[in-house]
């Protein structure tokens, strides 16, 4: 009798999961990946940005392993909705909670809420097709924005907000997002951090890709990029090299300006019934290396702010979670019983994506040494439960088909290998072979 898993999300954590288990399982092993969306991959297809194309490649990896006899995808399968954990333990030897870290953490300031005040989460998953996010959830009509972050996600937004629409228009970016880019009346983006340059969490190819934008001039204030001694890491002298280089050199006069902006913390928000300006604090470290604010303000006339300080997780209905360190409590994967983790869900939002196939290893390896030995107990496909409350799963050969749509709107376009469905309408549609 085959050991049954289930592994709750589809993103690269859930699929290392499943490879996982079938490398290192000596008996035969049989893994359900569920999914709430119709499409698998998670943070590959909807978190990376559609000009990353070698990132974006890791879905080939992802693909294969789906692929494999021993695992198979079950899209449309919401935990909570369709099913509960004891639906799946009844059901399954061992269930694995990968869903990642969906949501971005607050800034906690005066005026988060107000219309124009959004995550970097929603703007990227907007520009990625995300079926959560509408098409016209953007309108990009004011002259100046910030992203509040010195991250790679702060990156990637800025970089697709500095990009015209043209050279967009070879990616998979949704045909409505790309029309409305293409009407974008941003003409100065901001991307702020609270700490200095040897603080920021971007990556050097990613930093050096925002200097060899050809619609925007990249700007740093040479008193931002001093940096007070320290023998940093080649990764961070090579940050702070590259922001100094920009300092030191002037505007071209470019179409768009992005101003790349160090120690300040934002205090407020202002507006009325939308953003209307973006007040910022002169920050310092302290003796203790802490962030403090100066008393010294400034305000950016910007209309709309984007958050990007970085990801959390949500808790799963039925699931312990911490709200301290928002994850889901866990001993090297295990949670409690036949329960276990993997994941950002597991460790926080840290490492880039091949992390989480390490991680992965460590959950898959805690979960087989608890079965091991065990007597295996029969249980009843998920199938039947499914079927008799009305849920149809989309099969693999089903999100294939999706994938089909998609490149044959592309070529509808004139636009590169795929354009993204947008809607879970017309996923559906696809899937139906409409």
């Amino acid at each position: 009798m085959s050991l049954r898993v289930a592994v709750v999300g589809s993103g690269p954590a859930g699929i290392y999961t499943a490879e996982a288990l079938v490398k290192q399982s000596a008996e035969p092993v049989q893994v359900d990946v569920l999914e709430r969306l119709p499409t698998p991959y998670g943070l590959v297809r909807y978190g990376v940005a559609p000009d990353h194309t070698s990132i974006k490649s890791i879905a080939n990896y992802l693909r294969r392993v789906l692929e494999l006899p021993q695992v198979r995808f079950l899209g449309g399968v919401t935990l909570g909705e369709h099913l509960s954990v004891e639906d799946l333990l009844s059901r399954y030897d061992a269930v694995v909670y990968a869903t990642g870290a969906m949501v971005d953490r607050r800034m906690g300031i005066p005026g988060e809420d107000l219309p124009g005040s959004v995550a970097a989460t929603d703007f990227v998953n907007w520009y990625c097709g995300h079926p959560d996010v509408d098409p016209s959830r953007f309108e990009l009509d004011s002259p100046e924005v910030a992203v509040i972050g010195v991250g790679n996600v702060a990156v990637d937004v800025v970089r697709v907000l500095a990009k015209t629409a043209a050279e967009l228009a070879a990616t998979d970016v949704p045909h409505d997002v790309l029309e409305r880019l293409g009407d974008s009346q941003v003409k100065a983006i901001h991307m702020i951090g609270r700490r200095g340059p040897e603080h920021a969490k971007f990556t050097l190819k990613e930093l050096r890709e925002l200097g060899e934008l050809a619609n925007a001039d990249v700007c740093v204030r040479p008193d931002e990029a001093v940096v007070l001694g320290g023998d940093f890491p080649r990764q961070i002298r090579g940050n702070i090299d590259v922001l100094q280089s920009w300092a030191a050199r002037p505007p071209i006069g470019r179409p768009r300006r992005l101003d790349v902006r160090f120690w300040l913390r934002p205090v407020e928000i202002l507006g009325t019934e939308r953003v209307e300006g973006l007040k910022l604090e002169r920050t310092r470290l302290s003796e203790e290396g802490r962030v403090v604010g100066t008393g010294v303000f400034e305000t950016l006339p910007v209309g709309m702010v984007l958050r990007s300080v970085g990801y959390q997780s949500v808790p799963l209905p039925g699931v312990p979670f911490d709200t301290g360190s928002m994850t889901v409590p866990n001993e090297a994967g295990r949670v409690r019983g036949r329960e276990y983790v993997s994941g950002w869900l597991k460790r926080g939002p840290t490492g880039v994506i091949g992390t989480n196939k390490s991680d992965a290893a460590e959950t898959v390896r805690t979960l087989l040494a608890d079965l091991d030995g065990q007597e295996r107990v029969r249980r009843e496909p998920l199938d039947g439960l499914l079927a008799e409350r009305g849920v149809e799963p989309v099969s693999y050969e089903a999100w294939l088909r999706i994938e089909a749509a998609e490149e044959e709107l592309a070529k509808t376009l004139g636009r590169g290998e795929r354009v993204k469905l947008v809607g879970l309408a017309a996923m559906r549609d696809a899937v139906r072979g409409r």
